[in-house]
Parts: C-alpha cells; sequence; structure tokens
C-alpha cells in the first residue's frame, strides 16, 4: 500500500491532496478525528459515492464507476477539464455512454500556496452543477424476478413493447455486484468473476454471440413467400435426413416428421422442411428479410459492448473468408447455424416486429417522454379504444412486409407451435385467455456432432457442459392484441423446449399482470407529451 501511495503521489502535482484510504466504515474514521493531532497534513473528508441498492439486478444495464485513468481521460477530453484524484467515472454499460452528462461539471478552489506547494489562502470558490437524472424504460419488478428465475443459470432474458421498443426487461445471469468496483475491486473479487466459466462480466443480451437456430425458421418462412419461392401450401417429406453432394443433413427428429406443409412445419420446427426452403430461397434474399427485421445489426445506440452479430450472405463470406458460397451452408443457415450470430436483444426486436404486424420500431430504454413523437397519436387513440387495439400504419411507420397475409401467417404458425399438440412449446403454454401467447423454440448448436454420437444417442445431459447446446425460445404475448416480446437463452442449456420456453412461461405471466399498471403510466407520460 505504502509503494502506490509513493507512485500515487508523484503522478500528481505537489499542492494537489493524496487519497491515503477511502470508503472508510464510520468507526474508522472517528477513530482518525479523535487522533487528528497526531496524524499533521492529513485531513479526513465526508464525500459522496455511488451506491447501486439492486446490487445484481441492474450490473450489466448500469454498468458500473471506477476511478479514473490513463486510457479514460484520453477517451475523454472533457475529463481533462476537471480531473481530479478520485474523480470516479464510467467504465462499461449506461454509466460509461452516460458519463458527460452523469457528472455534470466540476466546481473548483484556487489557493495562493507556498514554493513547498502549502496553502496560503483561497482566492476562487466556484460551485459545480449536478448531472442530469435519468429513468429507465426497464420494470425493475420484472427485472428482479427475471434474475430470480435465471439463478444458477447463463442466459440472458429480454423484454420488449412491441409498439413502441420500450426495454422492459434486459436481463444478464449471473450477475455481479457493482459496488465492489466504486473504491476499486480487490484481487480475489477480481479473480473470482474472471475465473468463472459462466462469465459474468459478459452484458449477454447486447454482447453474447448466439446461432439463433430453429428461431430464424419464422423469418425463413416470410422471406421464401415474401419473394413467392413457395406458397404455404408446398408439401416436403422428411424421413429424418437428406443426402446432398455426399453430404448428410439430419433432422432433430431421428425417423422424421413424415409430409410437412409450411405451418406444420414451423409448428413442430422441422429441419428438412427448411433445408428445402432455403434451398429454394438463396442465403441472399433471407440475408436480406433478416436484417430488416433487425438481425445483423446492433440495437440500442448506448453501450459500447453491444456486437453486431452476422447475417451471413456470399458476399460477406467472400470478403471475410475469403472463399465462395456452397449450396451446403444454404441449408444450413436455413436452421440458423453455420455462420449466423445474433444476439438475444437482436431476437427480441426481430419477434417484436413479426408480432405488431412487420413495422419498425426502436427500441429504447431510457425513458424519455418526448422521445415518441412518432407514435403519440397512435397511442392517444389505442387509450381511447374499449378494445385495446391500435392501428401503427396510420403513423407512417416503415413496413417491413410486402403482403400483410404473409405476416398473418407467421404469427398464426407460432400460435400452433405452443398452444396445439405436436407444437414443440406445447408443455409450456398457459391456457387462460389472457395469458396466451405464441412462440418458438430453438435449440443453437455450437460444434458438428459426430456420427458416433448419433450412433450412441447421446442426449444434452449426458456431455459435458461446455459441449452441450444453447436452448432458445422467442414469443409475443398475449396472442390477441399483441404487446410484449421475449427472447430466453440458456447457455449450454440443451433443447429450447425444455430449457429456455418454461422460463420465457413465467416471465410472460409476470409482464402481463403489469400491464394495466404500465398502460396507465403511458397514458398519462403521452398526456403529458
Amino acid at each position: 500500500q505504502l509503494i502506490k501511495i509513493a507512485k500515487k503521489i508523484k503522478k500528481q502535482k505537489p499542492w494537489e491532496p493524496v487519497i491515503i484510504s477511502d470508503n472508510l466504515s464510520w468507526e474508522e474514521f472517528s477513530k482518525l478525528n479523535l487522533f487528528l493531532h497526531e496524524l499533521p497534513g492529513i485531513k479526513p473528508v465526508v464525500s459522496v459515492a455511488r451506491f447501486y441498492p439492486d446490487q445484481y439486478n441492474f450490473s450489466h444495464v448500469l454498468g458500473y464507476v471506477s476511478e479514473a485513468n490513463t486510457k479514460d481521460l484520453n477517451a475523454n477530453k472533457r475529463l481533462i477539464e476537471f480531473n481530479v484524484p478520485g474523480l470516479k467515472v464510467g467504465k462499461t454499460g449506461l454509466e460509461k455512454n452516460l458519463d458527460d452528462q452523469l457528472i455534470g461539471d466540476a466546481g473548483y478552489q484556487r489557493f495562493e500556496v507556498n514554493a513547498y506547494g502549502k496553502r496560503i489562502k483561497e482566492i476562487d470558490f466556484s460551485t459545480g452543477r449536478s448531472g442530469q437524472n435519468y429513468k429507465l424504460t426497464v420494470d425493475a419488478e420484472v427485472q428482479d424476478y427475471g434474475h430470480k428465475l435465471m439463478e444458477g443459470k447463463s442466459g440472458s432474458i429480454c423484454v420488449m413493447d412491441v409498439l413502441n421498443g420500450d426495454v422492459i426487461a434486459m436481463i444478464s445471469s449471473p450477475s455481479f455486484d457493482p459496488n465492489k468496483f466504486v473504491h476499486g475491486i480487490n484481487q480475489k473479487d477480481w479473480d473470482s468473476l474472471i475465473k468463472n466459466k459462466m462469465k459474468p462480466l459478459i452484458n449477454k443480451p447486447l454482447a453474447g454471440l448466439y446461432p439463433p437456430g430453429s428461431t430464424i425458421k419464422p423469418i425463413v418462412a416470410l422471406s421464401a413467400l415474401e419473394n413467392d419461392v413457395v406458397n404455404t401450401k408446398k408439401i416436403v417429406q422428411c424421413q429424418g435426413s437428406i443426402e446432398l453432394y455426399g453430404q448428410k443433413y439430419h433432422c432433430w427428429k431421428e425417423k422424421g416428421h413424415g409430409f410437412m406443409n409450411m405451418r406444420s412445419a414451423i409448428k413442430q420446427s422441422c429441419d428438412i422442411y427448411f433445408y428445402e426452403i432455403s434451398r429454394r430461397l438463396g442465403v441472399d434474399r433471407l440475408s436480406i428479410t433478416s436484417k430488416e427485421f433487425g438481425l445483423g445489426k446492433k440495437v440500442l445506440d448506448l453501450f459500447n459492448e453491444e456486437k453486431a452479430g452476422v447475417v451471413p450472405d456470399t458476399k460477406w463470406k467472400l470478403k471475410n473468408i475469403g472463399s465462395g458460397w456452397v449450396l451446403g451452408e444454404t441449408l444450413i443457415s436455413g436452421i440458423g447455424q453455420g455462420y449466423f450470430q445474433s444476439t438475444p436483444i437482436q431476437l427480441c426486436l426481430m419477434m417484436a416486429q413479426l408480432a405488431n404486424g412487420g413495422y419498425e420500431i426502436k427500441p429504447r430504454i431510457i425513458d424519455d417522454k418526448y422521445a415518441l413523437q412518432t407514435t403519440v397519436d397512435s397511442w392517444r387513440e389505442k387509450f381511447t379504444k374499449k378494445n385495446d387495439e391500435i392501428n401503427l400504419s396510420s403513423n407512417n411507420l416503415k413496413k417491413l412486409y410486402r403482403n400483410k397475409e404473409n405476416i398473418k401467417f407467421v404469427l398464426d404458425a407460432l400460435y400452433g407451435a405452443t398452444n396445439e399438440p405436436m407444437g414443440t412449446s406445447y408443455r409450456s403454454r398457459l391456457t387462460k385467455p389472457a395469458y396466451v401467447y405464441a412462440g418458438k423454440t430453438g435449440t443453437s448448436q455450437i460444434r458438428k456432432i459426430t456420427e458416433e454420437e448419433r450412433k450412441l444417442k447421446l442426449k444434452n445431459k449426458d456431455l459435458p457442459y461446455e459441449k452441450r447446446d444453447h436452448a432458445l425460445f422467442i414469443a409475443f404475448a398475449p396472442y390477441k392484441n399483441p404487446r410484449y416480446a421475449i427472447s430466453v437463452v440458456i447457455e449450454h442449456g440443451g433443447a429450447g423446449s425444455s430449457g429456455a420456453a418454461p422460463i420465457a412461461k413465467k416471465i410472460i405471466k409476470k409482464v402481463l399482470d403489469k400491464h394495466e399498471l404500465r398502460k396507465k403510466y403511458q397514458l398519462d407520460l403521452f398526456q403529458e407529451a
């Protein structure tokens, strides 16, 4: 500690105070004051510091603050103007990206000093300006409930309003205590974070990249319909596998689904059907539709750590890998594997834009009542209607579809996937009319399954943790007049139907239980706007 303090003194100007220790207990602070007469040059100061009351619930959304270093000062020239010993700055999350506004303006004192740097008298003084306050769209109760559901699991939950893009929940698990960073994290706590195989420091909703798996199938079906490649009555026989140029492509159901039309293929998540559809569609047209619905680009503008993901096409492969596209890659792209990489927040946005009828929305996490002028009229219209409906087309929002019937068909197929026998998430359905929702499971492979493993019929639970598939589920609720989109990703959780859908079922019920309260709050907000 003495060596660290000596180094700190060398870096500072001789008249600047040196922080010897901070975050003292009241007992330590009192003892220091009692013996102050024996400690020349020591000045105990009562100050303020960041404190995060919900220790783990908002760690990845808010980020954390810590003492400014040279890198921080070089990245933000404004900080240099009022940099003082002990200045805390945002390191990740909203703390970092809203740093300038949150810090405000520093006050200052000017002193006359002698040749030894000792203060003689004060010659100038200016009070500072406190930083700006912000309110989030995130529902603290839903966020807390989601974290409890994810206890012991690695992954994420995202919930979004399908009409205005409000992020209702953005949960990354496991989490960490941001309070430990405020006064400098100790080595033991730091090691426990960076050595944890579940990666608690990664903001998984925004920075976690996963193959979307079968959650991409609604987009594949929509793209094929929009491009007139096939119609909804197209029949494909699934026998469990197909062979193409000497390569075998398997369905998740070993003995096959039999004869499938498009609705039953979405409902039962038949891989063979979507191999055939994607072969006819081609990866370039699939890529265009995927990007229109939110994949392959950043969703929120306030997080440096957010990843754009990958939506592959023929040009992308040539540019990034240096070789041409092959047909087999189109087939596996049609079931969300291969080069596809998406974040959970992108999957949530994709489902939100399907659920609202195919209109583009701009997600937001800062609750600014003036940020939604494009939808104010429709919201006012909504709250005056007894049937709780809304007409988004009246607001000149960008349409993401060519034929409205294609969107309706996909949403109906998703209803079947959750609410009809043989549907992949049928066991996780909610039967009460107010809670009925529709969704799509996904199982994301992280490696190629060997022929030996297929013969042994090994299940995910029989494999080591790091070799298990990721479990995914996306949904919208309620089915009639949708208001919320949900994405759940459980890392190495196995099948989406068993690993992710049961969690989504619980979070959907929680969100819908709070809908009336949120609607009242939003009505008051928009009346002010």
